[in-house]
């Protein structure tokens, strides 16, 4: 691995990340096997999630092999991971790191979760989850998190885990539409971030 990056993340996440949120609900690698799953659940959710994602009104189940398989290399090339949100042994969504720069130590967390399972404190649970992974584990400085302005739903999520809003990236993120979408910026620091924050169910 390059100077700076977590040796042997790779192997401890394949090998040993299965995060419980509690007794119901889980986060795991995301794995080939889970394509058709992870591929359905999007199809189900594509109104709701085209609004905000850009890739999701043209996701078919190739692009859905697709990703999981720049999730594999991303994870093998110590890059970050993406993981998939279980409930009850049924995949309800998907969370990870877009990227991770080990030189500035900071990384972003992206996500997105079915409309069912909204409103329980599952995506709090598991965004808590991975933003303490990153600045405890991998010892990162800063995690930050980009949401639609108009998205109140995905901005609570830094604003309920005490992220610092840091302002609009004006225009930034076009869609398949035509729209530009504004994006909202968060960001925790490691000097911000409680002890024991990371505990499951906490």
């Amino acid at each position: 691995p390059s100077a700076g990056r977590c040796s042997g993340c790779a192997i401890y996440l394949s090998a040993m990340f299965i995060h419980r949120l509690d007794d119901q609900r889980w986060l795991r690698p995301v794995e080939e096997d889970d394509a058709e799953e992870l591929y359905q659940r999007t199809v189900a959710n594509r109104e709701m999630l085209a609004e905000w994602m850009p890739w999701a009104p043209d996701v078919s189940v190739q692009s859905t092999r697709d990703f999981i398989r720049s999730s594999r290399k991303q994870l093998a090339d110590n890059e970050g991971f993406q993981a998939v949100i279980v409930q009850e042994g049924r995949i309800v969504g998907c969370i990870g790191f877009p990227r991770v720069g080990w030189v500035d130590r900071s990384c972003e967390i992206g996500y997105w979760l079915e409309r069912d399972a909204q409103g329980h404190g599952t995506m709090t649970l598991a965004a808590r989850a991975l933003t303490d992974h990153a600045l405890r584990v991998w010892d990162l400085n800063r995690v930050a998190i980009r949401a639609g302005v108009g998205n109140v739903r995905s901005r609570a999520i830094p604003e309920r885990l005490g992220f610092t809003f840091e302002g609009v990236l004006r225009q930034v993120e076009r869609h398949p539409d035509g729209r530009y979408v504004d994006l909202a910026v968060y960001s925790m620091l490691a000097s911000e971030w409680p002890a024991g924050a990371g505990a499951s169910g906490s």
